[in-house]
């Protein structure tokens, strides 16, 4: 397991910050090596119309991948705001990160989702799959090291970007 460093999750966060303000959820992700940015992901799933791509973590393993210009990133660390989905953490699996520290939880997530549903009087959706990122990893190869919660105190102010929650 490669060790957490503050300093690159409040990267992660600042790119949060940046999708957020460019109209996308508030998600942010940085692919990590021998401590330096490799590659710095956006959350673009709404300003790309693509709900496959437009994900921080995939935007991050993809330029990481094109910046070493190899296809595997072991040696690396993913950092996200939030817990990688079931998709996101099987490309972190499939390019053999070592590494996965993120800051909020599925659980955050969801209690964050409810809250929402509630003063917006039901209108709110969120279309997830309900397979936390240690499932996907306890049954993956090569094994990847988590570190959930890492600066999640920082994470959690992102729900308070716009005063709604950009997760």
């Amino acid at each position: 397991m490669i060790k957490p460093l503050e300093k690159f999750m409040m990267q992660a966060i600042d790119a949060a910050v940046t999708s957020a303000k460019n109209g996308d959820y508030g998600h942010g992700a940085i692919v990590v090596k021998d401590d330096e940015i490799i590659a710095v992901g956006y959350e673009t799933l709404k300003s790309a119309n693509d709900p496959v791509n437009g994900h921080a973590e995939i935007d991050a393993i993809r330029k990481a991948c094109q910046k070493l210009n190899q296809p595997y990133l072991e040696g690396c660390i993913l950092y996200s705001t939030a817990e990688p989905c079931p998709m996101c953490m099987s490309a972190a699996i499939w390019a053999k990160i070592d590494t996965v520290a993120y800051a909020i939880t599925r659980d955050d997530m969801i209690a964050e989702m409810e809250r929402i549903k509630q003063t917006s009087g039901g209108k709110f959706s969120w279309r997830q799959i309900a397979i936390p990122a240690e499932y996907i990893v306890e049954h993956g190869q090569p094994m990847v090291s988590l570190v959930p919660g890492f600066m999640r105190k920082e994470g959690l102010k992102l729900f308070e970007l716009t005063g709604q929650s950009q997760v």
